[in-house]
């Protein structure tokens, strides 16, 4: 049952592979948006079972993957500048939801020592035959803490979402810095598709998040330094959502409105992505 500060933001489904529908449930208080309902922990697994899903497979053809590719490589050596850019003595850093290891291999080459989480079995071999070896929850490191701790994209897939951030601040030592990109439901781009955006990705994205949510999640101990955009987001989720919407595999209109979405939000700030950085007390 919802409680008086709860309500449906919207309807939308997985149009990725089950087709299953999924309310968006509104927790005002925080404006954080929760999939409803939730699958069962044991069951999240089989949402992601499909070699079109781009982050953990490395073999995808057409030009949805290949522009991912690109955009990769080169998001890649930004995150890395990124995560330079807080400490000119680098040091331990654990990447959480890790994929297949690629930023883990980047920031490796930059001098860091590298841990990571990925609970994909799959995700794990690919990234260990990258000399990047992966465990597969962050109660293996329980106990342990980092300089520098990172989830690109994966914050919105956790389940247990306050435990889990809870556990998170715990790995970080004093001083230490938190990096945590997810998508933006109030960009433009997801007002302009509503129940068609790419970026709800239900019921894979489990919570949906703003920048007055992002800044309510974290302790009090948790310093926000910087908010970033990633620009490229707006064009790829427009895309995928242009083929939710139309079945289009490529639309030139998706580009208009990744243009235009990142045009509004030289003004209002809303990217389609957004990059948080904390610092611990």
């Amino acid at each position: 049952m919802k409680t008086p500060k709860e309500s449906i933001y919207i309807s939308t489904k997985d149009y990725f592979k089950s087709q299953e529908a999924f309310d968006l449930v509104l927790d005002s208080s925080r404006e954080i948006l929760k999939t409803t309902p939730q699958p069962a922990p044991e069951d999240l697994a089989g949402y992601y079972q499909s070699q079109a899903y781009i982050s953990h497979s490395n073999t995808q053809k057409g030009i949805v993957p290949f522009l991912y590719g690109m955009v990769q490589k080169w998001s890649l050596k930004n995150k890395s500048n990124l995560i330079n850019s807080f400490s000119n003595n680098k040091g331990t850093l654990l990447d959480i939801g890790a994929g297949t290891g690629n930023f883990c291999k980047i920031i490796k080459q930059n001098s860091w020592e590298v841990y990571g989480v990925e609970p994909s079995e799959k995700a794990r071999e690919i990234a260990a035959q990258k000399n990047i070896f992966l465990q597969q929850s962050i109660q293996d490191f329980k106990g342990q803490q980092f300089d520098a701790v990172t989830l690109w994209h994966v914050l919105e897939h956790l389940p247990d979402l306050e435990n889990t951030i809870t556990a998170i601040q715990k790995l970080l030592k004093p001083e230490g810095v938190l990096i945590v990109a997810v998508p933006n439901y109030n960009s433009f781009d997801a007002k302009h598709y509503k129940r068609f955006w790419a970026g709800y990705d239900v019921p894979r994205h489990l919570w949906h998040f703003s920048q007055k949510s992002m800044n309510k999640l974290f302790s009090e101990n948790m310093k926000l330094l910087k908010t970033k955009p990633m620009i490229f987001d707006s064009f790829y989720v427009s895309l995928l959502s242009e083929k939710y919407k139309t079945g289009n595999s490529f639309a030139i209109k998706a580009f208009w409105i990744g243009f235009w979405s990142n045009m509004r939000a030289l003004k209002t700030k809303e990217y389609s992505s957004l990059i948080y950085c904390f610092k611990k007390a």
